[in-house]
């Protein structure tokens, strides 16, 4: 028997012992499951997109000029994300052939919780900490993203997958509204005592902390692993075993044709996207002019106008498809980014935040159903962590790209705005490729 042979053998004797029967799946559970992304939405809001980004550029950095602090911060974020690129589908394989998605679900989510925490230490100067920290606290955050996605197919049939996803994602989006609320609540008290941003940043971090620690406890006690796993496997050497799945899988990329167009697509749009969450904040303050407090309410509507995104993209996707739904989204990023391009004014820019919340909000969670419904039974930790090395290689290419160009152009945060553009156009070019319906019935076949 050949090798690849032997490891599809051994892997369909592990998935004989699954129990991941979608309609087991109580209404606690799944509630659980969407307060995940209540949770870990707080971190991404608050330390990512609206105040610890331009934290860093503006005071843990600022000696090194705005140009190479907007560099460091991409780079960082990119090295973090290099790391769950290169482990998240070799950990996803893991867990489907041991079973432990839950445990390692709660061990990223604990790690991420004492990272975040630590940042409370970060001051002015302290670029090597702040960096450090923030790889550990982005890779836990990112590899948890990946794990809590790989439950969806076991408590959700396909044709509701995308109504949960939308609504994880509405409730994830309120998740980060309350860390803002918190936060501006904090800052506008601190403020007023004479306090600046060394003082109720790293406060904030620590609000950040407590509320994922706090908010992810449903999550932790309530969701159930499904997954089983046999003798034969419990005693394979589980790294290698990783690798080998992941090899096997890739060599025989054919026969998800539409799952490897996808995510091409979604790498390349998702560049764009992750663009504008980790450089948001930087935009609206080095180029609009925002103060913390203005930024931080941008971002609070802008969360709002995200959740609304993803409902409501959420159940249209169920009725026409989330394909489709995602090429909608895609269409109103490219306006949006217009808009902010021309803004001189915070009228057209605050236009382009709020068309920015809408697609947002629908092309995330249509993305996850639609990765939920190309996978096959059993390997929902496998697919979920090529999932996670798609989007995790655009957090890389997008911030490094736009942090290039502001390198190159010398700080000019419009031209490499338009870098923003060019994604969204080529990643609604690469998903006119993928069809949703052949890439549903090939998941339905086992080999």
């Amino acid at each position: 028997m050949s090798r690849d042979k032997t490891s599809y053998a051994r892997y369909n004797i592990a998935m004989s012992s699954i129990n991941n029967n979608p309609d087991s799946a109580t209404r606690r559970e799944r509630f659980a499951w969407c307060m995940y992304d209540f949770a870990n939405s707080g971190y991404t809001t608050v330390i990512l997109t609206a105040i610890f980004n331009a934290y860093f550029v503006g005071v843990v950095a600022a000696e090194s000029g705005n140009g190479h602090a907007t560099l460091l911060w991409t780079l960082t974020i990119a090295t973090a994300n290099i790391l769950v690129l290169i482990s998240a589908p070799v950990l996803g394989a893991i867990v489907d052939y041991s079973g432990t998605k839950k445990r390692f679900l709660v061990v990223t989510t604990l790690g991420c919780v004492l990272f975040t925490a630590l940042l409370s230490f970060v001051g002015p100067g302290d670029i090597t900490l702040a960096i450090i920290l923030v790889i550990l606290a982005t890779f836990m955050f990112a590899s948890g993203e990946n794990l809590i996605s790989a439950f969806l197919p076991e408590i959700s049939q396909p044709e509701m997958m995308g109504r949960l996803s939308g609504y994880g994602w509405a409730l994830g989006y309120f998740g980060g509204l309350l860390s803002l609320i918190l936060c501006l609540a904090y800052v506008t008290y601190a403020e007023n005592q004479g306090l600046d941003a060394t003082h109720y940043v790293p406060v904030s971090a620590l609000i950040v902390a407590a509320l994922f620690g706090i908010a992810a406890l449903p999550t932790l006690l309530w969701l159930r692993e499904r997954s089983g796993v046999s003798g034969a496997i419990k005693n394979t050497h589980l790294i290698r075993t990783g690798f080998e799945r992941l090899k096997v899988t890739l060599r025989h990329a054919s026969m998800y044709t539409d799952l490897f167009r996808f995510l091409i697509s979604l790498t390349t749009y998702y560049s764009g996207i992750h663009i504008v969450i980790v450089l948001a904040a930087v935009y609206a303050q080095e180029v609009m002019g925002f103060s913390t407090q203005d930024t931080i309410i941008l971002i609070m509507v802008v969360n709002i106008t995200a959740a609304i995104g993803a409902f409501l993209f959420g159940h249209l996707q169920d009725r026409m498809g989330s394909s489709r739904c995602i090429a909608i989204t895609l269409i109103i990023w490219c306006a949006a980014i217009i808009c902010a391009y021309y803004a001189v004014d915070e009228t057209l820019f605050w236009v382009a935040a709020n068309l920015i919340g809408i697609a947002l909000g629908g092309a995330q969670s249509a993305g996850r159903a639609l990765v939920g419904q190309f996978t096959p039974s059993g390997r929902q930790g496998e697919f979920f962590g090529l999932w996670g090395l798609a989007t995790k290689l655009s957090a890389i290419i997008g911030p490094l790209t736009y942090g290039g160009m502001i390198y190159l152009y010398e700080g000019d945060h419009r031209i490499a705005l338009l870098s923003t553009l060019v994604f969204f156009i080529f990643g609604l070019i690469f998903l006119a490729t993928v069809n949703e319906k052949r890439g549903r019935e090939t998941a339905k076949v086992s080999y």
